[in-house]
């Protein structure tokens, strides 16, 4: 049974910066790309980057330049490196991957930018 876990969202001022982690158990780690996306109050969710299992990363336009995309496979965690903040990025960030034509979320963890 694949099951991701987020942990480190929570409130900070614009400019700030969050670090968020994921864990994963249930499937061969490094094998398999890992993703964030968001999902902000009334919009829908999005993509915001993505790590193959041998490093190659990929960011949404909206977020190149501030956040970082990282994994460990021994430790088998992703990370999502966020700084310079803004109200905008208030959201909730799932973890995801797709495992043998099954796409697997998180339950996700809050990050609210705000003065």
């Amino acid at each position: 049974q694949v099951h991701l876990v987020e942990s480190g969202g929570g409130e900070v001022q614009p400019g700030g910066s969050l670090r968020l982690s994921c864990a994963a158990s249930g499937i061969n780690f490094r094998l398999y790309d890992m993703s964030w996306y968001r999902q902000a109050p009334g919009k829908q969710r999005e993509l915001v980057a993505r790590i193959s299992g041998e490093g190659t990363t990929d960011y949404a336009d909206f977020v190149k330049d501030r956040f970082t995309i990282s994994r460990d496979n021994v430790r088998w965690t992703v990370s999502l490196k966020m700084d310079t903040l803004n109200p905008e990025d208030t959201a909730i960030y799932f973890c995801n991957t797709m495992h043998r034509g099954n796409s697997y979320w998180g339950r996700g963890t809050r990050v609210t930018v705000s003065a």
